[in-house]
């Protein structure tokens, strides 16, 4: 796939610097989620803090044009919510599938998190 197939070319390397920057911070739920994630483990490819159309998703699957959001706190704050709204609208517009799971859904229910991706990855091969 070529690298600015999900970005514009212009601002495709400094979206990369961000999401190398993100990549390297990862929170401790994107920390576990990614352990089950990396290498193929669910049986489809996943890339981690991915550039896509000027957003950086935590968690993409390109074949399948499917997201996995993880959200903390700040995500229930403000104008995070409405925010958050408006980038799954617009990518789901473009095709792709955003899944949403709190950090406390990663740490507290990690066999129901990973049964939902499954289920999402199950459903798009379909």
């Amino acid at each position: 796939m070529n690298r600015y197939e999900t970005t514009d070319a212009s601002t495709y390397y400094l979206l990369l610097e961000h999401a190398r920057r993100m990549r390297n911070n990862p929170t401790e739920a994107e920390k576990i989620l990614w352990k089950y994630l990396a290498s193929n483990r669910m049986g489809v490819h996943f890339r981690q803090q991915h550039p896509i159309y000027g957003y950086i998703p935590d968690f993409v699957c390109l074949k399948q044009k499917l997201i996995i959001e993880l959200d903390g706190g700040y995500h229930l704050v403000g104008e995070q919510p409405q925010m958050d709204k408006e980038r799954t609208e617009w990518l789901s517009k473009e095709g792709y599938r955003v899944i949403r799971f709190t950090n406390e859904d990663v740490f507290n229910r990690l066999d129901e998190v990973l049964d939902k991706i499954a289920e999402e990855i199950e459903n798009a091969s379909k």
